[in-house]
């Protein structure tokens, strides 16, 4: 069982783009996660159906309700949020947890992203999931500022749903580990150093300012430019500027939510490079940052430990949220 560690004792300094040297094959096996499993991730998202029609029903039998939040008029535009009855154990507000889903910007949705919902529920602690427009229908820098106007607009009604807006941890997989980057970065926002407010593909309406108290980036990607070539960018349409513009990586990262980057100890060594660079980076910057490498978990199924505080990745994701007093 792998332990928290602290990066800066525990990282090299990120090297500069080592992508650049493989072969496109090795490029595109690399990139490619389901390589470490024999190729059929299948079984792992028929698992995140399942998990999360379970936990959709025992949610709503310990008292919890469900919520569709709406965030702009496209039929992807909107996110599933569950909140804990107020109890005589709960009198303040709960934090609230949000998930990114993955799917390298092509796949899954809201629906299948709900396994963490009843962990959070029976500890006091809100959930959301986000859907947004998938590729090819949606770039990547669209999908960017959908996410970005979610979390605008559910923070606005925090006070409508009942949880504490000064409380919320950003989660995501693989793709979604890089959207919450990129919705964690504080660059984008008015008060945060000259942003556009969202950007390219911004949701009306929902421009404006929010705080994430923490980010759990877990198997992410964050420097985009080595998809260009693959067949993962038929559907995403990357050019290597595009891909450069949407990259966490390739960004100052001053004033970054403090976070804990994650990965399955059964990944690419590309994705375990790339967490490792990212969480080196989010440091060189004086950005508080963790890591955890989990045993025994791969890109598909380390993300199923989000809340459940038998597992180290549950463990330090509810103690992102803990507020004393």
């Amino acid at each position: 069982m792998s332990s928290p560690t602290t990066v800066a004792q525990a990282l090299p300094e990120p090297s500069a783009a080592p992508w650049r040297a493989l072969s496109s094959q090795a490029r595109e096996q690399a990139y490619s996660p389901s390589s470490c499993i024999g190729g059929n991730y299948l079984p792992f998202i028929n698992a995140y159906a399942v998990q999360s029609r379970a936990a959709h029903a025992s949610c709503i039998a310990l008292g919890a309700q469900w919520h569709e939040l709406r965030y702009g008029a496209l039929p992807a535009q909107r996110m599933d949020v569950c909140v804990p009855a107020r109890s005589a154990l709960h009198q303040r507000a709960p934090g609230l947890l949000v998930f990114i889903h993955g799917g390298y910007w092509q796949e899954l949705s809201a629906h299948d992203s709900l396994f963490a919902a009843a962990d959070c529920i029976s500890q006091g602690v809100a959930f959301a999931a986000l859907d947004y427009t998938l590729a090819p229908q949606a770039s990547v820098g669209d999908i960017v500022a959908e996410c970005r106007a979610a979390l605008v607009c559910l923070t606005r009604q925090a006070a409508r749903l009942g949880f504490d807006a000064n409380n919320i941890v950003l989660a995501g997989s693989s793709a979604g580990a890089h959207l919450a980057a990129m919705v964690a970065w504080p660059g984008w926002q008015p008060a945060g150093g000259g942003g556009d407010g969202g950007g390219e593909g911004a949701v009306q309406g929902c421009d404006g300012v929010f705080q994430v108290r923490a980010a759990v980036l877990v198997s992410g990607i964050y420097e985009l430019e080595p998809l260009v070539g693959t067949t993962i960018n038929a559907a995403l349409g990357l050019t290597a500027t595009a891909a450069q513009a949407q990259s966490p990586a390739l960004l100052p990262l001053a004033g970054f939510a403090r976070s804990l980057v994650v990965w399955g100890d059964n990944e690419t060594a590309e994705f375990k490079r790339q967490s490792q660079a990212f969480a080196g980076q989010l440091v060189a910057a004086q950005s508080p940052c963790e890591t955890l490498e989990i045993a025994g978990r791969n890109h598909f199924d380390v993300i199923l430990d989000l809340a459940n505080t038998a597992t180290p990745l549950g463990r330090r994701t509810m103690a992102l949220l803990a507020r004393s007093g």
